[in-house]
């Protein structure tokens, strides 16, 4: 792309976008330089954005050396295959591979659309939000067991990256919701205070009273309350 050229890495970015954390987080795990671009997702999205998502038009979109690479699960993957020196994310036996995919993927399709439809909803619909939430977080901590992270002996992992994110959300999804994930999913619970502790997760994330404010905010706007 014209006027894009560069020799290093570029995360276009909006800061309390759980998909955004997981790459930040990623980038910081491989100890990889990057320029962080936060875009304004609501005041107008920048032509490079535009001209790098053009399908979908959203962040995170990781450029790399000027060729964007967009949806997070596919970033964190390219950076193992593109940065096969720095710490991998996935393990590399293909069936643990494989299995870490189906849980990345299950906390996408799963536990963060349901958490939107949480802070979105009322009634009733909420009511059901909630009641799925917690199968989800129960199903979430029945894989993680007894490990310390989800990547097991491998360590912190492809998994505990896209999922990280969502504890900056859990006192959000816990407000509107009527629920404690440490009641809920102790275990659960127990891994997002280790990640919290990890240099890369911690100054990765925003404080969870930060996203609820944006998301008080947000509903606000959209009429929900």
């Amino acid at each position: 792309m014209a006027g894009e050229k560069n020799d290093g890495l570029v995360l276009l970015d909006f800061w309390v976008s759980p998909f955004g954390m997981r790459c930040r987080i990623a980038l910081a795990e491989k100890g990889l330089p990057y320029k962080h671009v936060e875009e304004d997702l609501f005041g107008g999205k920048s032509d490079l954005l535009l001209r790098s998502n053009p399908v979908h038009k959203k962040i995170p979109v990781l450029l790399h050396d000027g060729k964007p690479v967009n949806e997070s699960l596919v970033i964190l993957q390219y950076l193992d295959e593109a940065f096969p020196e720095t710490p991998s994310l996935l393990p590399a036996d293909p069936h643990a591979r494989a299995h870490a995919r189906f849980w990345a993927d299950y906390i996408d399709k799963k536990l963060f659309e349901c958490g939107t439809r949480i802070w979105k909803l009322k009634g009733e619909p909420l009511m059901q939000a909630r009641a799925e939430m917690l199968e989800i977080l129960k199903t979430l901590e029945a894989e993680l067991g007894e490990k310390e992270f989800f990547g097991g002996e491998h360590g912190f992992g492809f998994v505990d990256a896209a999922f990280a994110p969502a504890t900056a959300w859990f006192q959000t999804f816990e407000s509107y919701g009527e629920f404690s994930v440490a009641e809920v999913a102790p275990r659960l619970a127990a891994w997002a205070a280790r990640c919290g502790e990890r240099e890369s997760v911690a100054r990765s994330l925003y404080s969870p009273d930060k996203v609820y404010d944006f998301i008080g905010g947000l509903r606000k706007k959209l009429g929900v309350e």
